[in-house]
């Protein structure tokens, strides 16, 4: 993979609900982090996210993003709130998020509303985690159908967190700065 430019997501150019609960004060940290709600993507990314889009939509669903490109900085704002690496990666490994090559998202039925997935979105438990024992059956197949519709796009999961897909092969692109980020900066 190469170094490529970032992609703004739109509702209206990738047919996605969009919730960037980092520009709101509906985090893990209680406060915003970005002070602008821009969701971005790498090409290949974006790219995937595309595939991803058409094939929930052959089974009536739509993907809600919550988080993409995260910058660096915010990257270190989570880690100083929860410096815990089993939910969140130290500046020192980096996250793909600060790559452009992840994102945090759901699916939405044809009534408008989540599917039911056990957790909320970044709730820092082990339930959160892709096949945690002891869950509904509602919540496992769900879950399961997030995770088919991501793999067949070309995505792959962390085990800790059912709302987080990234392209593989990721780790060898470097993070994208906040400055970086063109005329859609973040923080």
């Amino acid at each position: 993979m190469t170094h490529h430019r970032l992609v703004e997501i739109t509702p209206a150019t990738h047919r996605v609900e969009i919730d960037l609960v980092y520009a709101t004060e509906r985090n893990l940290t209680g406060k915003p982090i970005y002070r602008n709600a821009h969701c971005l993507l790498l090409e290949p990314a974006e790219a995937a996210l595309r595939r991803a889009v058409d094939v929930a939509a052959q089974a009536g669903f739509t993907l809600r993003i919550y988080d993409a490109y995260r910058p660096p900085q915010a990257q270190q704002v989570l880690w100083d709130f929860l410096p815990d690496p089993n939910f969140v990666a130290d500046l020192g490994r980096g996250s793909n998020h600060s790559r452009g090559t992840a994102l945090d998202l759901t699916l939405v039925g044809a009534n408008g509303e989540p599917l039911d997935m056990g957790t909320g979105f970044d709730e820092m438990i082990a339930a959160s985690g892709h096949f945690h024992a002891g869950l509904p059956e509602q919540v496992q197949r769900n879950r399961l159908l997030l995770l088919g519709v991501m793999h067949a796009a070309g995505f792959a999961h962390i085990d800790s967190e059912w709302w987080h897909y990234e392209l593989p092969g990721s780790r060898a692109l470097p993070p994208i700065d906040n400055a970086a980020s063109g005329p859609w900066r973040l923080m």
